[in-house]
């Protein structure tokens, strides 16, 4: 019987310096879509796929990750006797949402290195998922569910794909595979920014996976016999296990892929969240439709 996933790392030890100077004391995680930090809703998302405890990598100027979901009784109180119950549960309810524990990344050597930091909290014999600080989907499914009912079909890990257009393969790292099915893919290799012309597909990795225990025990050969180049990535421990045979699946993700990496998609995510928000969503609408800008 294949062991329920009830884990989940979200690495949100980056520095954020797509985002500056907003990012100087702010993570770029605690940045508002809307009204909710980014961080909260892949929180939310992974809750809703079943994870009970979440482990973060943090780094320096990364507290406000912690305070957010923290208790506060002291706003908590206020909001009750300006009579605002219901914000005051909104608040009360962050800090419910999942078992919360922390680990910090000293230094940015790479997402491979974050997940070893995090490692010291799981299991030997424990898959979990791993889904990075911008990567938001706006779907009936959460992203994440698929990612472990796909895990559940192979026992075996498990990227989330996405997607794109040619015109941007340059900005991801691609995948070169064999469909399986309708969602799946049978992953041989992973080509890291090609040019459009070298890209072997037009399907990318955002940025959620489910990880093995062999992918933990590759990540820790590779930092030891520093078999890479520059920073420890996921990506290099996928490399290494395929040439060794190892298995490696696709699931393509259902849904609109909101990437708040860098400004521009960041905005479009707060565009495409507002529209649908019922209190603020027709009226953005009709001011979008009426906008004229001053040359």
């Amino acid at each position: 019987m294949i062991k329920k996933i009830t884990k989940a790392i979200l690495p949100v030890a980056g520095l954020g310096t797509r985002f500056l100077p907003a990012t100087k004391v702010q993570p770029k995680e605690m940045l508002p879509v809307v009204d909710k930090p980014v961080i909260q809703y892949l929180v939310e998302e992974v809750v809703a796929a079943g994870i009970e405890e979440i482990i973060f990598v943090t780094g320096r100027e990364k507290r406000a990750i912690e305070d957010h979901f923290d208790v506060a009784p002291g706003l908590e109180s206020v909001l009750e006797k300006q009579g605002k119950p219901e914000l005051a549960k909104l608040i009360r309810d962050i800090s419910n949402l999942a078992s919360f524990s922390y680990v910090r990344q000293k230094q940015a050597l790479g997402d491979g290195q974050a997940l070893l930091e995090a490692r010291k909290l799981i299991a030997p014999d424990e898959s979990v998922l791993v889904v990075f600080g911008d990567c938001l989907f706006d779907n009936s499914i959460p992203g994440s569910k698929e990612l472990l009912q796909s895990f559940e079909k192979f026992n075996a890990p498990i990227v989330g794909l996405a997607e794109i257009a040619k015109s941007e393969v340059a900005k991801f790292g691609v995948i070169d595979g064999k469909k399986i099915d309708d969602v799946h893919y049978g992953i041989k290799a992973f080509v890291e920014k090609p040019s459009a012309e070298k890209a072997p597909s037009t399907i990318v990795a955002p940025g959620k996976y489910v990880i093995t225990p062999e992918v933990f025990e590759t990540l820790a050969d590779l930092a030891v016999s520093k078999k890479f180049s520059g920073e420890l990535r996921l990506a290099n421990a996928f490399d290494e296990m395929l040439k060794s045979g190892h298995e490696i699946y696709g699931r393509l993700l259902s849904g609109t892929w909101l990437d708040t990496g860098d400004k521009f998609s960041f905005l479009k995510a707060n565009i495409h969240m507002a529209l649908k928000h019922p209190e603020i969503g027709s009226k953005l609408a009709e001011y979008i439709k009426a906008i004229k800008l001053e040359k």
